[in-house]
């Protein structure tokens, strides 16, 4: 015998037949939107999720020539290697201490730059800063460190000739130690800032004008507007991507460092991104370079997490 349907039951089934109807209708209405979405969905899949499943050689002792499924299993082994190698202490010290000085001299200025620029009324002023400003993000790092090179070698170089000018000793600016994270910030700086300050500037575009115009009635200068009106409006935009960039806090960027890095320097120039190339490419420990990848992803995933849950613990909306 049929179990009577509940009247309350059949509403809901109803009712979940016109969302199916509702959301078909809508991806066949927008559907060209969904399509400009494919590739970087396509992207993300090919070059993201997908190589995730080469992960697994993380535990075994991979051999090319055997593959996955054959090559033995080894389980924590290279974990084990990883922390207690004295490179590792070397390789996350030298990584969070470039981080923290990229968070510190570079995170803010994209925002002041922003800041600077909105506060400018000449259209075509405005528009010829931001042009110069961003071309420098549009070079390869190789394009960045060679012009770094003309102006800062100790042979030729432009500082150095103008040192010895002045009557100063030159200075091994790119293999001295003391001075590599100095150069690296400042390529940085030289290359991200014009193209970082692209979102904040969009989010300045979208605040309430009358709020400019409420604060101008009570007195306020454009500096108190801009500390008491703009900045609170672009708090969540601040705070989502200071938690993105926390999130990369061990993934640096290997091409940038990479051309940085010499025997000279090697003691505060090497991090993870330029170990694992030496390890996996050109010592062929394939299994031990991915076990180092997997610990940077682990990390970032628990770092992304943990400030996410800080900033909605401070009333942010955080990124999830």
């Amino acid at each position: 015998m049929a179990k009577p349907v509940n009247v309350s039951d059949a509403y809901l089934v109803k009712l979940d037949r016109q969302a199916v109807r509702k959301r078909r209708h809508g991806i066949r209405k927008h559907k060209l939107l969904y399509l400009m979405i494919l590739p970087g969905f396509l992207y993300f899949v090919v070059f993201k999720y997908f190589p995730m499943g080469g992960l697994v050689i993380a535990f075994q002792d991979y051999q090319p020539y055997q593959g996955i499924m054959g090559s033995p299993w080894v389980g924590l082994k290279h974990f084990v290697r990883l922390f207690t190698e004295p490179t590792f202490f070397m390789l996350l010290r030298n990584t969070l201490i470039l981080f923290g000085m990229n968070i510190v001299f570079f995170f803010p200025l994209p925002i002041i730059l922003a800041l600077m620029l909105n506060e400018v009324r000449h259209k075509f002023f405005k528009n010829s800063i931001q042009t110069l400003i961003y071309i420098p993000h549009f070079m390869s790092w190789v394009i960045i460190v060679s012009i770094t090179y003309v102006f800062l070698t100790v042979d030729g170089g432009v500082v150095n000739e103008l040192l010895a000018a002045l009557g100063l000793s030159k200075i091994g600016f790119l293999t001295s130690s003391e001075w590599l994270r100095t150069v690296y910030i400042g390529q940085i700086i030289w290359k991200e800032l014009g193209w970082s300050t692209i979102i904040y500037l969009a989010a300045i575009t979208v605040v309430d004008t009358q709020l400019y115009e409420a604060a101008e009635m009570d007195g306020a200068s454009r500096l108190r507007k801009t500390w008491h009106v703009t900045l609170p409006a672009i708090r969540p935009v601040i705070i989502t991507l200071l938690i993105l960039k926390i999130g990369s806090t061990l993934d640096l960027g290997f091409e940038h460092m990479y051309l940085l890095l010499n025997s000279l320097n090697r003691e505060v120039a090497e991090i993870f991104d330029t170990y694992i190339y030496t390890a996996g490419l050109k010592n062929g420990q394939l299994s031990y370079s991915t076990t180092v990848g997997l610990f940077k992803g682990v990390v970032g995933l628990i770092l992304v997490m943990l400030s996410n849950r800080l900033a909605k613990k401070f009333g942010e909306d955080g990124v999830y």
